[in-house]
């Protein structure tokens, strides 16, 4: 007999306050969690900007955490390397389920894209190097243009997409996951400064005793989070990012239930835990200690946007992802038997892909990686992402708008159901 809730669901839940749950259910919204990712960026903006801006350097930059464990860190390092895990836990429990249960699942299906995802990766890169080849230290730079913010990304989205085909979140959605899988193998490849191999082979015991454990399908939190902890703590030490274990520790999570019928995972029962915490605190928290750059009025904003690594970035998020996503996009549907889904049209892919230059909070990251904190490449840098995420946005934001009001009046149409008469069915009645 089927029952509402599980058993383990009910346990999964256990002691949490209505309140908190009407706070997390909030926050899983997609849009909530972009409009406080971007609270955070424009309260660091303007207190950065403002005649306090050193109380707002001294609070980023204090210093906490044990020495002796290689984490006597800044807030920024701690958001940075931290909080910024637990978002990429989040994502790599969703790239879990896209590959076992979504549209990765099925080859033919992800194909677009998936080349989508590449393709918008390398033009952007391209640009960058082509703006920047005169320089090995901006060359550093190439891949900040490269990523794709799925939080901004997505609440743009659902801000605009009243009548839009969901098949147009399913083609971002899946490009965005394969592009923050490409992100993060970029990070671990080219931006690891130093590996201390015993230290990262330390951390495959906590991670597949954390494995084993959610593979039993076991999820108490003071079993699961010391291991995580500790996983975090020795990839961090190992010298890779340490935003890489989260994504290791979310793959370990399986997709599939063990007791049949239908009912969530344990991935999605921990994605549905964990986005709160991610949407909420981390991202947001992550996003104030990133974004707040000193810009230094209109001079210092010419500046830094006549620096070519700027250009480059700018370059990258605007013309590179349109360029790279569309183009691949359109290669592949024309050479080969992928095919674009039926509901969507071409403009719709181009709407999407200015969506895909949105790329704040990973090229953020990757930015400081790239030059490190302080440097003028890198407060350029910050600047650009802010700038060229933004453009790409607003440019989204009239392509997409236009063709949902199209799609809203097909949907009027469809919906009247006029017969030939010119008499709405509604008024019909079966006697005639």
């Amino acid at each position: 007999m089927s029952q509402p809730q599980s058993r383990r669901s009910r346990l999964f839940d256990r002691g949490t306050l209505p309140e908190a749950s009407r706070v997390a259910e909030v926050l899983r919204a997609e849009t909530v969690g972009g409009l406080l990712l971007i609270a955070g960026a424009a309260i660091a903006l303007v207190w950065a900007n403002s005649p306090w801006s050193s109380a707002y350097d001294a609070l980023r930059d204090w210093e906490i955490g044990p020495a002796d464990l290689h984490l006597h860190l800044s807030l920024g390092e701690w958001a940075a390397d931290g909080l910024l895990a637990i978002f990429f836990f989040v994502a790599g429990l969703e790239l879990k389920r896209e590959f076992v249960a979504g549209d990765l699942r099925d080859p033919r299906r992800a194909a677009l894209p998936v080349a989508a995802a590449v393709g918008g990766m390398l033009v952007p890169a391209a640009l960058f190097v082509a703006w920047n080849a005169g320089s090995a230290a901006r060359l550093q730079g190439w891949a900040i243009p490269t990523a794709t913010d799925i939080a901004f990304a997505v609440a743009v989205l659902a801000v605009i997409s009243t009548h839009l085909p969901t098949g147009l979140r399913t083609f971002l959605l899946t490009l965005a996951v394969v592009d923050d899988l490409l992100a993060i193998t970029v990070i671990a490849l080219f931006y690891t400064e130093e590996l201390h191999l015993s230290y990262l082979l330390l951390a495959l015991v906590p991670l597949v005793a954390f494995a084993v454990l959610v593979q039993r399908r076991i999820h108490t939190v003071w079993l699961l989070l010391p291991l995580a902890a500790l996983t975090w703590g020795l990839v961090h030490a190992s010298g890779v990012h340490a935003t890489v274990a989260g994504v290791l520790l979310g793959f370990t999570v399986p997709v599939v239930r063990r007791a049949p019928g239908p009912g969530p995972g344990l991935a999605e029962q921990l994605e549905h835990s964990v986005r709160p915490i991610s949407a909420g605190i981390a991202v947001p928290v992550f996003a104030f200690f990133a974004a707040g750059v000193t810009v230094g009025g209109w001079s210092g904003l010419e500046s830094a946007l006549t620096d070519p690594v700027a250009l480059g970035i700018i370059t990258g998020l605007v013309v590179g992802k349109v360029v790279g996503i569309g183009g691949s996009t359109w290669l592949l549907a024309r050479f080969t038997r992928a095919d674009l889904d039926d509901e969507l049209a071409w403009v719709d892919v181009i709407g999407m892909a200015l969506l895909g230059g949105i790329g704040f909070t990973v090229s953020l990251l990757i930015a400081e990686l790239a030059y490190g904190e302080g440097t003028t490449s890198y407060e350029h840098a910050q600047v650009a992402v802010l700038c060229g995420s933004l453009v790409a946005a607003l440019l989204a934001t009239v392509v997409l708008r236009i063709r949902n009001r199209a799609y809203r009046r097909i949907h009027e149409l469809e919906t009247a159901d006029i017969d030939h008469d010119g008499i709405p069915d509604v008024y019909q009645r079966d006697d005639g």
